[in-house]
Parts: C-alpha cells; sequence; structure tokens
C-alpha cells in the first residue's frame, strides 16, 4: 500500500520562522521513523541557501500518523546544509537535552484570524467587542467564537498521538489556548510544532488564519498572547529543596537579554508591566506572582519544594527549540 508521508520543516524568515512542508509517497511504508528517508528542497525559496546552492537537506527526528489524511504520516524534520551540518535557522539542534532529563509543558495561546474580515471571530467590522472578561473559559455563541475550529484541531492532535492536554477560551474574544507537555525537551518542540501545523491546516477549512503575534491589537487594553514555558529537570523534581529554585532564578536574572531574545519578536508590546506581565527589561520570580517573569506554583512548594516553574515571558510566536535550549542552558550553570 502506498503512504504519503508530509515532511515539515522551519523556513529561515527572520525574526519570525513559518512552517513550511511538503509531500512524498512511499510503497509498503511501515509507518516508523527508520524508514523515513533523508530528502531535499529549494532553500533559495525559503530563505535558507542563495540559487547558485540552494539545496538543503530535511533530515526526519519525529513521526506520527495523520489522522486527516488517508494513509498519511506527519514528519517533522531538522534543516541541515548540504555537507549534513545543522543550518543556521535548526533551533532544534541547539538543544543541549539528550538525555531528556528536562520536561517542558508549553501552553500555546493564539488568535483565529477570519481571512476576509482581518479580524478575530466576534469582532465587529471595524470595531471591539465588549472588555475582556467573559471570554475566558466561556460557553455559549455570546462569548466563546470559533469553538468548531478548535475542537477539530483538538481532535486531530489526540488521533496523532500528540500529547495535547488540554484546550481553553482565553481572556479576548477569539483567541484560545491548548497545552502540550512531553518528557525531554526535542519531544516536546517536536510536538508542538505538529500541533501548530494541525492547527494551521485545520484552520484553511474554516477560513481562519492563525494570528501568533503577542499583541496583535497594540496597547489596548487587551491581554497579549504567550507560550509560557513551564519546566523541571530531576533536580527540582526529586530533590525538595528551596535553594534549587533559588539558584535556578537568580541565574535567570543574569541573563535576561539571551532568553528575551528568542522569546518571540515584538515581545516588548507584550511585556509592559501590565496584563499579568513583568517589562520586558527587568526579572522577578514569585510564588504564585503571574506580573512576575517567572512564577513558582503553590503546587510545587506545597509538594516540598519538588515540581516545576514557569517562565511567563515567552510570546506566543516563539520557536520552542530556541526557548527550550536557553532555559536548559540557564538551568544547568545555575546548578554546576
Amino acid at each position: 500500500m502506498k503512504a504519503k508521508l508530509e515532511y515539515i520543516w522551519l523556513d529561515g524568515y527572520t525574526p519570525t520562522q513559518s512552517l513550511r512542508s511538503k509531500t512524498q509517497v512511499r510503497d509498503n511504508f511501515g509507518g516508523t521513523l527508520e524508514e523515513c528517508p533523508m530528502w531535499s528542497f529549494d532553500g533559495s525559496s525559503t530563505e535558507q541557501a542563495e540559487g547558485n546552492a540552494s539545496d538543503c537537506l530535511l533530515k526526519p527526528v519525529f513521526i506520527v500518523p495523520d489522522p486527516d489524511r488517508k494513509n498519511s504520516f506527519l514528519v517533522m524534520t531538522e534543516v541541515l546544509n548540504a555537507d549534513g551540518t545543522p543550518h543556521v535557522s535548526n533551533g532544534r539542534a541547539t538543544i543541549d537535552d539528550d538525555d531528556s532529563d528536562f520536561w517542558f509543558g508549553f501552553e500555546q495561546e493564539y488568535f483565529l484570524w477570519d481571512v476576509d474580515t482581518k479580524l478575530p471571530p466576534g469582532f465587529p467590522p471595524g470595531g471591539f467587542p465588549g472588555p475582556q472578561g467573559p471570554y475566558y473559559c466561556s460557553v455559549g455563541a455570546a462569548n466563546a467564537f470559533g469553538r468548531g475550529c478548535v475542537e477539530d484541531h483538538f481532535d486531530l492532535c489526540l488521533d496523532a498521538g500528540l500529547n495535547v492536554e488540554g484546550i481553553n477560551a482565553e481572556v479576548a474574544a477569539g483567541q484560545w489556548e491548548f497545552q502540550v507537555f512531553a518528557k525531554g525537551a526535542k519531544r516536546a518542540g517536536d510536538e508542538t510544532w505538529l500541533a501548530r501545523y494541525l492547527l494551521e491546516r485545520t484552520g484553511e477549512k474554516y477560513g481562519y488564519e492563525i494570528n501568533y503575534h503577542p499583541k496583535p491589537f497594540g496597547d489596548l487594553d487587551w491581554n497579549g498572547s504567550g507560550m509560557h514555558a513551564n519546566f523541571s529537570n530531576a533536580a527540582m523534581r526529586d530533590l525538595g529543596d528551596e535553594s534549587v529554585f533559588t539558584k535556578i532564578c537568580e541565574n535567570f536574572g543574569k541573563h535576561i537579554e539571551r532568553h528575551i531574545s528568542v522569546y518571540g519578536a515584538e515581545n516588548d508590546q507584550r511585556l509592559t508591566g501590565k496584563h499579568e506581565t513583568q517589562s520586558i527589561d527587568e526579572f522577578s520570580y514569585g510564588v504564585s506572582d503571574r506580573g512576575a517573569s517567572i512564577r513558582v506554583p503553590i503546587g510545587t512548594v506545597e509538594d516540598g519544594w519538588k515540581g516545576r516553574l514557569e517562565d511567563r515571558r515567552t510570546a506566543s510566536n516563539a520557536d520552542p527549540y530556541k526557548v527550550a535550549a536557553a532555559i536548559i542552558k540557564t538551568t544547568k550553570e545555575a546548578l554546576v
């Protein structure tokens, strides 16, 4: 039987990369990563190569069934140069977590964006709906907009075997969130990007773009969109030592630029000190503090200082690979 393999990669556009994909057909495919061959593409069309030496390579790294197409699979890939070295756009290759010691949970917020009105569903032409408040975790046609698309996406993720742990309507009309958890930074990035891919493709059916801008309405009284990064390693999960968390948080405060540089473009519009954010050029941490850069969940404290931290600065348009790489580097440095 013939199978369709959808090879998916990140392009070289800056400051925000986009997903690209193309399909190949394989005979007698058994559904394993080992059966997926290396492939190539024209990097001159994706800002990843010059026209006189345009071949880039696609290295398969993760595969799941594609529940939305017959006899099909989704294949996440890394982009390599023609000589087999990681391309400069390849954030996955920068992750130092080969033993999957780090666990990540990403809270991916986004706006559905009507391709005709150029507004989220629920926004009247030329204006705004009522102030935020009634939309968060709402139900009913008066406050929840675009649920059909969101639910279809949720089902596709679960059917594909992605570990999407939940969804909810967010604080603005037409704004939603899904959460992805995985043991291992690369796996967390793979699953988040594939969930984004399925969301983009589901949006096509409903006439929705997916808007990941961290503050799509600018300096108005609307929350932006983030991708809060929850993380832990064995020391955080097992030692039960408050000083471990203090050392980590203090070291994060020494490396603001390292993190902000990969936490999403135009994140300065979101990290203003308002709407449950800390200012982009400042750093703070605290127990249950949603206005801090890093929140220490109350559950971590109640469990005897065993658990996770939540970096709340990450924007919705950030690359989870690069986010994880920065978090791992800063955390490891703190615990040397």
